[in-house]
């Protein structure tokens, strides 16, 4: 495990210091930063890029005399967002699909802008580092105060009227691609006059600094990531390195672990073998009160299980000092190091339910008016899924489960194999796949998609189960299908008025005729309702009931596996999302032995013991910590 310290160069900084530290605390490679956020005055060049990269070499002779390795990584590419700042170097700004113009953000359609990236790259590539990264603004979207985002400059424009072969103008075009109904064609052409500018300019940064540097790619979500066209496989022929987001900027509720091991395992998924992972433990704004030790720790553990190569640390203040006035900052990597080291991950291969995502989906999927209606959330059903301690899985998988818009997605020749296995739907899932003429395989007719807040004389409210009668609440939900089950289906539960009048079948499992089982979801947002035991014990249901037979776990609130074969064995790492500690409760094992990691301490040997059928962890696995589970 290598940890990789994001650090800031600031002139009148001695470099030795940062040496020191580094030795003391076994900390191999640097990634130097400069120009960034409170430093940043627009993208360097002149006498700007003269005097950062004397700064930027001085720091790195130093780094290498003491024998710590660097790497680079140049604030901007075409610039995070304006911030109040503008650019004068003759690059075209970008545009949104509302006509705003950016001050500072650069097209990627101008050649001047090319130019310049090709020239920067070059330039700091000789100095000799490992890698050289693209910041994770070489996108089109998100790049304030542009609402959505760019990609509707003139210059695109006319990249986009070769490929139509005629001139659109940026209303009309925005209008086409995100018209309700069935993809206008132009909405695929538009995609791929981004995605060829972006790949242009990589190749470009490619050709500056080859032989010299390897390039290292941030990536942020997969839904938006679709919209713009991203061809993932076209971007690791070109790079060597990955850093893919995955963890909130500051501190959050550990449920959110559930968003984290989701986003490591789906864009595992997408990255082909031999390219190095490290994923950035986030924090911002760069101060040390931003995130806790705690949460900080569970984040490099999950990275760590999810087969990171190494770490990159946001861990530091950018501005205020060095390294060594952060003490607490060492202490805490120091007591981590035991735990990362314990969870090594050589031949990583995960098993759970499959969440399938095709990057091309937002190319298919049906308009609503708006761009943000073209992203689809691959995380959704994951997030359903893992709080329940139910494991996931990247791809189709014997068990799967399709929720939302990502049912568009699925290409036709993959549909009747989604159908054969075992696959979980939610509302919105299940309607989209009868449009798209298979509702006789699901089980239910879909009479309609409700909305909370669409006036009715019978609004929904309750859930039902069938047997036992227990209650659970959709009254939050923001919208639910109202579901009909076809002869041959078993309906688990109903949905029911506030006055308990029968509203439509809430959850409905079915054998079809291709040999595959469906249950479909009423709710159109599983992973938003209120979570309960009786939940749980329908999530649980669902996936036994579609085929899945690897370990499910119980026990608390928020118990979050990980499941896996690593080096020949089977491995189930369970992280505790709540702030109460817990017992995890494991079913479908054999015989285990298991390792307490709390954290920022040692880990530590725990016993199991068997109860009607069950593996019981006999320790307390406090908020954020795992218990690693091994057979």
């Amino acid at each position: 495990m290598t940890y990789r310290l994001r650090y800031q160069v600031l002139p009148g900084r001695d470099p030795r210091e940062l040496a020191r530290w580094c030795a003391e605390h076994a900390i191999p490679e640097v990634v130097l930063i400069y120009g960034s956020e409170e430093l940043h005055s627009g993208h360097p060049a002149g006498v700007g890029e003269d005097l950062w990269f004397e700064h930027v070499a001085g720091v790195k002779r130093v780094l290498d005399a003491h024998g710590i390795g660097a790497s680079l990584n140049p604030w901007v590419t075409v610039g995070h967002a304006d911030r109040g700042r503008t650019q004068d170097l003759g690059f075209a700004p970008m545009v949104s699909p509302s006509g705003e113009v950016a001050t500072a953000t650069a097209s990627f359609a101008c050649p001047v802008w090319r130019d310049w990236l090709a020239g920067h790259y070059g330039r700091f590539a000789a100095l000799g580092f490992r890698v050289l990264w693209l910041e994770d603004d070489f996108r089109f979207h998100n790049h304030g105060p542009l609402t959505w985002g760019g990609g509707f400059e003139p210059e695109m424009l006319e990249r986009f009227a070769l490929l139509a072969g005629e001139k659109v103008g940026r209303a009309e075009l925005v209008a086409a691609i995100t018209a309700a109904g069935p993809p206008h064609p132009w909405r695929a052409l538009l995609q791929r006059t981004w995605r060829e500018a972006q790949l242009e300019a990589l190749d470009l940064v490619r050709q500056a600094v080859a032989g010299r540097a390897e390039l290292g790619l941030m990536s942020s979500g997969l839904g938006i990531a679709s919209v713009e066209g991203r061809d993932w496989a076209e971007l690791f022929d070109r790079v060597e390195v990955h850093r893919p987001h995955f963890a909130a900027y500051s501190d959050t509720p550990g449920k959110s672990l559930a968003y984290s091991i989701a986003m490591l395992e789906l864009q595992r998924g997408l990255r082909p073998a031999g390219v190095e992972v490290t994923p950035e433990i986030e924090n911002w704004p760069h101060t040390e009160w931003t995130k806790s030790d705690t949460q900080t720790w569970s984040e490099m553990v999950t990275a760590r299980l999810s087969g990171a190569d190494g770490l990159l640390l946001d861990v530091h203040p950018f501005v205020t000092g060095d390294p060594a006035r952060y003490p607490r900052v060492g202490a805490m990597l120091d007591r981590s190091r035991p735990a990362l080291d314990a969870t090594a991950t050589p031949d990583l291969q995960t098993i759970g339910v499959g969440i399938p995502w095709w990057p091309d989906t937002a190319a298919r999927i049906w308009g609503d008016g708006t761009l943000d209606g073209l992203a689809a959330d691959p995380l959704r059903a994951a997030r359903y899924l893992l709080p329940y301690g139910v494991p996931v899985r990247a791809g189709l998988a014997p068990v799967s489960a399709v929720f939302g818009k990502v049912a568009w997605g699925v290409p036709d020749e993959a549909v009747e194999e989604l159908l054969a296995g075992g696959v979980l739907l939610d509302g919105h899932a299940a309607l989209v796949l009868t449009e798209r003429g298979y509702g006789s395989l699901l089980g239910v007719e879909v009479e309609e998609i409700a909305e909370r807040f669409t006036p009715a004389r019978l609004p929904y409210s309750m859930e039902r189960v069938a047997d036992g009668g227990a209650l659970l609440s959709v009254n939050v939900q923001p919208a639910v299908a109202r579901l009909a089950a076809v002869p041959g289906a078993e309906v688990w539960t109903q949905l029911l008025s506030p006055r308990g009048e029968h509203w439509g079948e809430g959850r409905v499992a079915f054998r079809n005729s291709l040999g595959g089982r469906v249950v479909t979801l009423a709710a159109c947002e599983p992973e938003e309702l209120g979570r309960c035991d009786d939940g749980q014990r329908l999530a649980h249901r669902a996936v036994r009931f579609l085929g899945g037979e690897f370990p499910l776990v119980t026990g608390g609130p928020l118990l979050m596996p990980q499941y896996a074969l690593v080096g020949g064995r089977h491995r189930l790492a369970i992280a505790n999302g709540s702030a109460d500690p817990a017992r995890p409760v494991v079913t479908g094992t054999g015989p285990m032995q298991a390792t307490l990691l709390e954290p920022l301490r040692e880990p530590r040997p725990v016993p199991i013991h068997q109860q009607s059928g069950n593996f019981v962890i006999d320790a307390d696995v406090p908020h954020r910590g795992y218990v690693i589970v091994e057979w």
